[in-house]
């Protein structure tokens, strides 16, 4: 099959130079007379590919993170013409975009990027507000549409959130606002994601994306959109389905400690979220685990254990779907202050935040409505 196709392409490109430029010469002539013929042919090859297999002609597009202090990660996209540069946080937990705008109003604005509508001549606006809660505050604004640039790729008449008002908490975080890439049926005020444009729009060969998340504090997080990069984990890729498509949720077994189950006896319901920093789930299963790190509330309300303990600590294993992801206590416990980077969740909803994923390298599948788990390399 990929043989005849790529003999397709020749045959179409054969049949299109063989024109003749005048009586007597083709323009195949003059090309090979000229010395010009093999990168004609090359250029014709990709016009082609781009007319009649868009998908041949898109491609996948690497975004870098900047890691900031294991706590969160971003990259810079630009929205407008010219371009207005903003550090967004690729969030796998939601699937709005929105950045603070000029005409913000609270002081979580002030200290960021913030568009201004008026100086991009591709700017359309709209009278439609949004309304977007999170776990750590909410924003308000208004929809309007716009070029969209991320890692490389141009989405063009891209929907998103212009903030009037912020959260406090934001005027802390080191990112602008949010690109969201869950499924669109969570996309408040039926917002299309920018994922789901990126697609539409033939700009990726395949309708999948990628997380690698650095440790330490080190460089080379990356998000990349159309494909995923072996070099990043060893091993299996291991295909999880999604118990429902609107966050990346999938069933977990059960968790266990020393062989042991401590959490989700019977199975429960998680969510793959590179928009939340901790591991989180009930308030049972959390409360088991506390007390077998022989965790304790400080002053603080943080709950700590003894830092030589550390390098005792059983694994954290989820199970799921038949494979086993464990989680060091290195990495569920903060190595700076001892605190246990695992907290309560209000719903019973487990969350495999970056503690996790520092652990994986995911592959979020929407051709196949799976997510792809394999050990960081």
């Amino acid at each position: 099959m990929k043989w005849l196709f790529l003999l397709g392409l020749v045959a179409l490109s054969e049949c299109l130079v063989k024109v003749p430029l005048h009586k007597g010469k083709s323009l195949r002539d003059r090309l090979r007379e000229d010395g010009k013929l093999k990168d004609f042919l090359k250029t014709h090859q990709v016009n082609l590919a781009s007319k009649y297999f868009p998908r041949l002609a898109a491609q996948v597009a690497t975004e870098p993170m900047t890691n900031y202090m294991d706590t969160t990660y971003y990259g810079t996209i630009s929205i407008g013409t010219p371009p207005q540069n903003f550090n967004v946080i690729f969030d796998s937990g939601s699937a709005n975009l929105w950045v603070p705008s000029t005409s913000c109003t609270s002081s979580a604005c002030s200290n960021h990027n913030e568009f201004n509508p008026s100086s991009s001549s591709t700017f359309q606006a709209t009278s439609q507000s949004l309304s977007i809660g999170y776990g750590t505050g909410s924003m308000t604004g208004v929809l309007g549409y716009d070029t969209v640039q991320v890692g490389g790729l141009t989405v063009t008449n891209q929907v998103f959130g212009l903030a009037y008002t912020e959260a406090d908490f934001f005027s802390q975080m080191p990112f602008d606002g949010i690109l969201g890439v869950a499924y669109p049926s969570i996309a408040s005020d039926g917002a299309t994601p920018v994922f789901d444009n990126m697609w539409s729009q033939g700009l990726l060969s395949q309708d999948l994306f990628s997380v690698y998340l650095s440790a330490n504090g080190a460089s080379g997080s990356v998000v990349i959109f159309g494909g995923y990069e072996t070099s990043y984990y060893s091993g299996a890729m291991n295909w999880i389905p999604l118990s429902s498509q609107g966050y990346w949720q999938i069933t977990v077994d059960s968790v266990t400690m020393n062989g042991n189950v401590i959490a989700c006896n019977g199975g429960c319901q998680a969510i793959v979220d590179t928009g939340t920093s901790l591991i989180a789930g009930s308030s049972s299963g959390v409360a088991n685990i506390q007390n077998a790190v022989g965790a304790y509330q400080d002053s603080n309300g943080e709950y700590v254990v003894n830092c030589n303990s550390v390098g005792s600590l059983p694994d954290m294993v989820f199970n799921i779907n038949g494979v086993q992801y464990p989680v060091p206590a290195s990495a569920y416990i903060n190595q700076n202050y001892c605190t246990l980077n695992v907290q309560q969740t209000p719903v019973d909803l487990w969350i495999l935040g970056d503690v996790f994923i520092r652990e994986y390298y995911v592959v979020f599948d929407r051709t196949n409505n799976y997510v792809g788990l394999a050990p960081i390399a």
